[in-house]
């Protein structure tokens, strides 16, 4: 199983289980894709996109499970990302940890392997 991430606020995940339904945070809706990270990648993707925020999520999934609605395109310093071109059923989740943040204002991350 590959494992990829995505940073979610608490309150917009809750909103999508409710729903059964994930179709993005605003900027995957403005971008047309959702957005996800690798493990190699989450930390910088946390400490550029989500700094200083609270009450966050980290939500992981099996990239597997995707199948051809998951494309691996550039990004940031040429690296692949991964790219969902669909929703995404909340139930889906292999699991959701909080993300909370440190003293430092930084992101503390749980164990990516689990």
């Amino acid at each position: 199983m590959t494992l990829i991430f995505k940073i979610v606020p608490r309150l917009l995940w809750q909103e999508a289980v409710n729903a059964g339904v994930f179709a993005g945070a605003p900027v995957d809706l403005a971008d047309g894709f959702i957005h996800f990270s690798t493990a190699d990648q989450v930390r910088e993707t946390a400490g550029k996109h989500f700094a200083a925020q609270s009450d966050l999520l980290l939500a992981a999934f099996d990239a597997t499970s995707f199948g051809d609605r998951l494309k691996w395109e550039p990004s940031r310093g040429g690296a692949l990302f991964p790219h969902l071109y669909d929703q995404l059923d909340p139930a889906s989740v292999v699991w959701v940890k909080d993300l909370p943040l440190a003293a430092d204002g930084g992101h503390v991350f749980p164990d990516l392997e689990r």
